[in-house]
């Protein structure tokens, strides 16, 4: 039995998020914080700075899918099966300014086979919510942590 398959559920998705966040360059640049993960869920949160704000004075709808999408990357890799979005959507509710504080809670819905679908609700500060996203998730070969 190697390391990875002793853990429990939740010991190895935060194993796997650990690995994970050590290569996600982009998550770190953009100041992202990994607040939780569980087996097909994690949140990550994020302050909405300046420079990511377009010509309506709105955080750029491309940072919105960045957060969202990062969240559903941590939530369906935590099995230790790499894992990429096949395909992905958002709905874009209300804008986002400089300075809120952005949440992204990803949730699995469906996980079968090679295929899995995972919601993503991004709330502000105030609990209102942003934007909806939904991914679609395939496993490729390869695991996270060391087998």
């Amino acid at each position: 039995m190697s390391a990875a398959e002793s853990l429990s559920p939740r010991a190895l998705a935060e194993a796997c998020a650990r690995a994970m966040w050590d290569e996600d360059n982009a998550t770190r640049h953009l100041g992202m914080e990994l607040v939780s993960v569980a087996p097909g869920e994690a949140t990550i949160a994020m302050t909405v700075a300046a420079t990511m704000t377009n010509g309506h004075g709105a955080c750029h709808g491309g940072y919105l899918f960045t957060l969202a999408d990062s969240a559903f990357a941590f939530a369906c890799n935590s099995y230790n099966q790499r894992t990429v979005a096949q395909h992905c959507s958002v709905t874009f509710i209300a804008p986002a300014f400089n300075g809120d504080r952005l949440t992204a809670t990803a949730r699995e819905v469906s996980r079968r086979g090679r295929g899995g679908i995972y919601d993503v609700a991004i709330t502000n500060q105030h609990g209102e919510q942003i934007a909806e996203f939904r991914g679609h998730s395939r496993t490729v070969k390869g695991a996270l942590l060391p087998e």
